[in-house]
């Protein structure tokens, strides 16, 4: 079955998208308030629990004050492996910062809890809201407006213009998705390479964009002829409308591990031997493909370092892409417990450590030194703004 026939993932374009899409181009521009350099993207597991979780105790030492960070997870729950769980280790660092700050999380099931999970935090007098995933942009902003002395930081979304009391976090996941295409290229030995989404949002389909013109770039400087498969990007993005244009694989889902699977063993059937998924937990699904096909097929994880957020496929990783979500969290959670948050959006880049390539863990004595010498030098570029990022910068293999 090949990926232009894989009717049931295919990529539609959805009713109903434009009034989320409008300020979606925000997520590439520059930031109008910093709150401060990430670093890096480490991961700490998130305490498993189902909605209504107890608050968790800040430290054990004496309190100075109370003040309760809440946040409110999308559907794919806290313990996703992925940015709800990020966004959690976030706050569980703010609290080894700050004595006294205690935090506490609604999971929701379905989009229609987002506002109600919301409003329940803001009847709590939560000291700050943290709301993940660009599809909690309409719900945040509503409340956001009705409650204007709320603080609420929102992952993976900014608004257009700024909110005085949302800080909205947003990554630069190209660059360094460009960095793990360029690096899965150089690893295939059959000379194709597979990515799939989780949705076709901006915030996946930015790590596409950029995984699949490192791809590209890598066969351009090499003369190679390695195919990337499971996405073709468009060739101009038209926000207002709400289409992307793109063509590709997409679960439309987070949280059925199956589909992951499905979609896996689809690009390994066309031959791909690394796998890219960018759909946080659908993507365990995909690792379990991946293992069951054997000696010889891989992956990169996304969001965070897989081999500490999913530990018992670590063999597979052959890097991570990641995205600071803790560090931004966490600081974002410190400045409002220290009286010293502001609104506006913050980006974050290679340049700031807010995006980056994990640790190669069991890969480093694999991966070529020339490969790890060309991915230093590379990083160096695109930080200086030397290299292209446009996937249609570069001739498709």
């Amino acid at each position: 079955m090949s990926t232009s026939d894989h009717g049931a993932h295919l990529k539609r374009s959805k009713a109903g998208l434009t009034a989320r899409l409008a300020a979606a181009s925000a997520v590439v521009v520059a930031a109008t308030a910093a709150i401060g350099a990430g670093v890096g993207s480490s991961f700490a597991s998130a305490r498993p629990g189902a909605q209504h979780a107890a608050a968790a105790s800040a430290r054990s030492g004496r309190a100075k004050s109370h003040f309760l960070a809440c946040e409110v997870t999308d559907t794919g729950g806290i313990n996703d492996r992925s940015f709800n769980a990020s966004a959690y280790a976030g706050l569980k660092v703010a609290a080894k910062a700050i004595p006294g700050l205690t935090y506490k999380y609604l999971q929701s099931n379905s989009t229609s809890e987002y506002a109600p999970n919301i409003n329940t935090f803001i009847g709590e007098n939560c000291g700050i809201i943290i709301t993940v995933g660009f599809d909690m942009a309409q719900a945040t902003q509503t409340a956001a407006k009705a409650h204007p002395s709320q603080k609420f930081t929102i992952v993976d979304y900014s608004y257009s213009p700024p909110m005085k009391n949302v800080l909205g976090l947003v990554y630069h996941t190209n660059q360094d998705a460009f960095l793990g295409g360029y690096l899965a290229a150089a690893m295939s030995k059959s000379g194709k390479v597979g990515t799939f989404g989780g949705q076709d949002i901006p915030p996946v389909t930015i790590y596409m964009d950029g995984w699949v013109a490192g791809v590209r770039y890598y066969d351009k400087v090499n003369h190679a002829h390695v195919v990337a498969l499971g996405w073709t990007p468009a060739k101009k993005r038209n926000f207002a409308s709400g289409s992307f244009a793109g063509n590709g694989l997409f679960t439309n889902d987070f949280t059925n591990q199956a589909l992951g699977k499905t979609d896996a063993q689809t690009l390994m059937a066309e031959g791909a031997d690394v796998i890219f998924p960018v759909a946080g937990a659908v993507g365990l699904g995909a690792a379990a493909a991946v293992k069951q096909a054997g000696a010889g097929h891989y992956m990169e994880w996304v969001d965070t370092d897989g081999c500490v957020s999913a530990p018992q496929y670590c063999s597979l990783f052959i890097t991570s892409v990641t995205k600071g979500i803790v560090a931004s969290v966490s600081t974002a959670v410190e400045a409002a417990a220290r009286g010293t948050f502001r609104g506006g959006n913050y980006n974050g880049t290679l340049a700031n450590n807010g995006v980056s390539l994990s640790p190669f863990h069991t890969f480093a004595s694999k991966i070529p030194g020339k490969v790890k010498a060309e991915l230093k030098t590379l990083k160096a570029k695109i930080i200086a703004g030397k290299v292209s990022l446009d996937p249609n910068s570069y001739p498709a293999s």
